[in-house]
């Protein structure tokens, strides 16, 4: 799945490298805190799917903006979903955390509908809270 161009009336608001994720979900608020703590060249920032940012950016890619069934990782300038958003994020990394950037390779008729499930059934799996954001999260959030 190729990457696609953020529209440009959304660039202008928008930071090039950008990670949009549902802050109720445990699986979603822990891997932006799992990026906060790894990405040490602070390149990401961060807005949960909820926030009005979040929302405008789900329609502008034509996603759900209430299902929230990926996460939006944008990386210069351009967005990925589902399991190329998790491996366009983990690619900005160090090693060893780079190496994981390789389930980006797995076929969408693969990956895509396991991602999905799991998304689906996210509130099932793991809790629905908001957890509470590190203090370094926090300061990188948008909204």
């Amino acid at each position: 799945m190729e990457p696609i161009p953020m529209p440009a009336a959304v660039q202008q608001d928008t930071p090039e490298d950008l990670i949009v994720f549902d802050g109720t979900c445990v699986f979603c608020s822990g891997f932006a805190q799992f990026m906060t703590r790894h990405d040490t060249a602070r390149r990401f920032r961060f807005v949960t799917a909820h926030s009005p940012t979040g929302q405008n950016l789900y329609r502008q890619y034509n996603l759900d903006p209430v299902e929230m069934e990926t996460n939006i990782v944008i990386v210069d300038g351009k967005a990925h979903t589902h399991m190329h958003a998790f491996a366009a994020a983990v690619r900005t990394l160090a090693w060893p955390w780079k190496a994981a950037a390789v389930l980006g390779l797995l076929p969408d008729a693969i990956s895509k509908p396991v991602y999905l499930f799991i998304a689906r059934n996210r509130y099932r799996f793991g809790r629905r809270a908001c957890p509470m954001p590190s203090p370094e999260l926090k300061a990188r959030l948008i909204e």
